[in-house]
């Protein structure tokens, strides 16, 4: 969604691919988190070098408070030329019930599907589409911080050091 916004004028294709983050199955903090989605990307280019961007997503975790976590994740995007542009999406807090299940070591995925008995959540609607009762999916979610993440694509001249 975030491509069809920005990049409404081109015509492109893309492929969905499982690739290694490199981090814990759970980041527990927003440094591991960026990194694993930095992680993702530079792996979907290797694993497909004759594209035009490959695009890394993580999500993660980190503490706010006591027993407070904020949910949410980063988008990178990497560019034939090298340009790299980032992202985070909007956090949003766990309620205590997952919070305990992560502290005792569960990723959130699997602690949403205890609490909210699904099964495979967080290749649907995610957190935040369980928390909102769908008003914001995974993919709603998602939308701007890939937008966000190609400003450097759109605007080269202004990110160029």
């Amino acid at each position: 969604m975030g491509f069809e916004a920005v990049l409404s004028d081109y015509e492109y294709e893309t492929t969905g691919h499982s690739v290694p983050s490199g981090v814990s199955e759970q980041p527990m903090s927003d440094e591991e988190t960026l990194l694993g989605a930095h992680n993702r990307a530079k792996a979907a280019k290797t694993a497909f070098p004759e594209a035009d961007y490959w695009v890394g997503i993580e999500g993660g975790v980190a503490a706010t408070g006591k027993q407070e976590l904020e949910c949410f994740a980063w988008v990178v995007i990497l560019g034939k030329q090298g340009t790299v542009g980032k992202a985070r999406t909007a956090a949003f807090l766990l309620p205590p019930k997952v919070v305990d299940l992560i502290q005792q070591g569960l990723e959130l995925g699997e602690a949403n599907d205890r609490v909210f008995s699904q099964v495979n959540s967080k290749q649907h609607n995610g957190a935040s589409g369980l928390l909102s009762n769908n008003a914001v999916t995974r993919t709603t979610l998602y939308f701007q911080p890939v937008a966000l993440a190609l400003a450097p694509f759109l605007q080269q001249e202004l990110y160029q050091s």
